[in-house]
């Protein structure tokens, strides 16, 4: 049994998608932010940093999403549904790049748009001026690779779509893909997903 240790209103969600779209049963132990925006410090009981999504299964603990993903589709995913065969290693390759980008090259940028969101004007010209040429840059990158493709890799679904939709999530809460049509199909397609839909209405967003 996989137990996933997951934070409302963040990215665990998406790894609880990606356990539905596997197909596997699984425990989800819901934490509430404080009003803060924090989380609760029982998290650290499964993690030291108290971060999620965090995984306990056969006796390992395993947090951040890239490895979580990889461990569960190495483990579990023998049809290749996710992911191209570990024998494709150039199509395993660039599988492993997207996968990676939405917490690497991707995520920052939008987690200093969402931090400046919160804090009153003026904002720091530097961070401000940074934030939104690297949004833009990313953005623009994302659309270009999916051109008129139903996916980022191709005609099927794939995990580095999880994590895309997380960023493009992110997108969309700070009004960022207002210029993007094609982002914005590609993030309701994703969203519609049967699994997701399970995902979100288990642990809550």
């Amino acid at each position: 049994m996989i137990i996933l240790h997951h934070l409302r209103i963040g990215r665990s969600v998406f790894t609880a998608w990606l356990i539905e779209e596997l197909g596997l049963e699984y425990e989800a132990k819901i934490y509430v932010r404080n009003e803060m925006g924090r989380a609760p410090p029982e998290l650290k009981g499964a993690h030291p940093l108290g971060k999620s999504p965090v995984i306990e299964h056969d006796g390992m603990t395993l947090a951040e999403s890239g490895a979580i993903a990889t461990y569960l589709i190495d483990l579990f995913d023998a049809e290749n549904t996710l992911a191209p065969p570990r024998s494709d290693v150039k199509a395993r390759a660039v599988w492993n790049q997207w996968l990676a980008y939405s917490e690497a090259s991707a995520f920052a940028p939008f987690l200093f748009k969402l931090l400046l969101s919160r804090e009153q004007q003026p904002h720091p010209p530097v961070i401000s001026a940074f934030a939104s040429g690297e949004v833009a840059l990313q953005l623009g990158y994302i659309r270009d690779q999916l051109g008129d493709r139903p996916f980022i890799l191709g005609d099927r679904f794939q995990a580095p779509d999880v994590g895309l939709t997380y960023i493009l999530s992110m997108a969309r809460r700070l009004n960022e893909l207002d210029g993007h049509p094609t982002l914005g199909a590609y993030l309701d397609r994703n969203l519609a997903r049967p699994a997701f839909q399970r995902a979100f209405a288990r642990t809550g967003g």
